[in-house]
């Protein structure tokens, strides 16, 4: 059971996509996108989210090509990640982003939104989706847990 709550981030150049789990870890909420500016003012940001949300554990979208190799962006997200644990005290945890931009970006398209609305919506959205897919394997390894079933990740 969670005592706080799971945040998503999708970490971009220029943005960062933010997302929170509700108190149960069910469903993710998008946040408003975070516009970056510079290393210390984005890790103010996100302290403040850590403290007024209560997260308990970063999940942080890692880029990477669909060779499975990471990308040059990967080791950029890793320090950030590595920045955000220590000024935080919360655990960071990362998770392929491959296809989570390509979703949002499908999913805005099909609900036929301008440009401008849905660049404001992709990094919201594409940390919802790196935030609720992680969510959704919590929720499938502990009911296998429950049904007695061994845990098996290939």
């Amino acid at each position: 059971m969670l005592k706080g709550r799971i945040a998503g981030l999708d970490v971009g150049q220029r943005r960062i996509g933010i997302a929170v789990s509700d108190l149960l870890g069910i469903t993710a909420q998008g946040l408003p996108t975070l516009k970056r500016q510079n290393r210390y003012t984005d890790l103010s940001a996100l302290t403040r989210l850590a403290r007024e949300y209560e997260i308990e554990r970063w999940i942080v979208g890692l880029p990477i090509h669909m060779s499975g190799r990471e990308s040059s962006q990967a080791q950029k997200v890793r320090r950030l990640g590595e920045l955000l644990e220590s000024a935080t005290g919360i655990p960071v945890e990362y998770r392929d982003e491959r296809l989570s931009t390509v979703e949002a970006g499908r999913v805005l398209k099909e609900a036929e939104l301008s440009l401008e609305k849905t660049r404001r919506a992709i990094d919201r959205l594409s940390a919802v989706l790196i935030l609720q897919g992680y969510l959704d394997q919590l929720a499938e390894e502990a009911a296998r847990t429950e049904s007695g079933e061994e845990s098996w990740n290939p």
